[in-house]
């Protein structure tokens, strides 16, 4: 079952959060209202009441009174977030990455309803299932008790999953991706580049045991997509190899989020899921 209790936890960094969502975001609509964005509107006098962050220091220098920066607040942000939902998400040591990825993305969902913006949450795998966007407590719940009953389970065409997606989306989004991003690098460059005119924020959930290759000896390893077995001998040499592999592989991944404008994370299920939210907000790279 997933637990929801961190939900409340992300309140004491709601000033932090607000500034991540509605500063960085921005739609395409927007209202004639004053407030945080990012488009300068104009200056007035400071009166008390005032967001003290808000005072133009160097005009104070210059004329010696206290004015505040306006700005445009952008408004009708839509916040996307897919969970991956295929086998290979069934894999955890401490929590399955299906469970973890689905306490990241309700993560994400409650951000968004705080700031009173629409949000879907949809799962992918060997199909898409997507909520239309809403606001309110009641999306939310509806989407816990959706992800309570949801068993990860068969492979995952990404660029038909993801492409799909993309031509749902008709105005400038918030797009994350929560998965493990355990693909083919080519075709994830291919399908992420549709969402290039979007905010994209990639989150890579990994277990202990695939960040580390803590397993060494004979096993018997068993593709959760495929359900194909695999007789090997985990050595040192191919744990060193794995781990190399594994670096380039996410190297290649922060690069292709960058050159989209966007972000690209790693996180742990043996983290909090508290810590791995704030990971993401602050932007802080997990070394592995």
């Amino acid at each position: 079952m997933i637990d929801t209790s961190f939900l409340h936890q992300l309140d004491r960094f709601n000033l932090v959060i607000s500034r991540k969502v509605n500063s960085n975001y921005i739609g395409e609509r927007q209202s004639s209202a004053t407030g945080r964005g990012l488009i300068y509107k104009d200056h007035a006098p400071y009166t008390i009441g005032d967001d003290f962050r808000s005072i133009d220091w160097k005009v104070y220098a210059r004329l010696d009174k206290l004015f505040v920066k306006r700005f445009e607040e952008e408004r009708n942000l839509q916040v996307h977030i897919l969970v991956d939902y295929s086998g290979s998400m069934n894999f955890g040591t401490t929590f399955k990455k299906a469970e973890f990825a689905a306490m990241i993305g309700l993560g994400y969902a409650y951000i968004a309803l705080k700031s009173n913006e629409k949000f879907v949450l949809s799962t992918f795998a060997e199909g898409l299932e997507r909520y239309r966007a809403k606001r309110g407590r009641t999306q939310l719940a509806a989407m816990v008790e959706y992800l309570n009953k949801k068993v990860p389970e068969g492979s995952t065409d990404i660029v038909q999953a993801l492409g799909s997606y993309r031509k749902l989306l008709h105005h400038r989004s918030l797009v994350i991706i929560v998965s493990d991003f355990l693909y083919n690098l080519n075709d994830l460059r291919n399908v992420l580049y549709q969402f290039k005119d979007h905010e994209i924020r990639l989150i890579q959930v990994l277990d202990k045991v695939e960040r580390k290759l803590t397993l060494e000896g004979d096993f018997r390893l068993k593709d959760l997509e495929s359900n194909s077995v695999l007789r090997t001998y985990i050595s040192p040499y191919l744990k060193k190899r794995y781990q190399e592999q594994l670096v380039e592989h996410n190297k290649e991944l922060r690069k292709i989020a960058m050159e989209l404008g966007g972000r690209f994370f790693t996180v742990s299920t043996d983290m909090t899921i508290f810590d791995a939210m704030f990971l993401t907000l602050v932007d802080r790279p997990l070394r592995i």
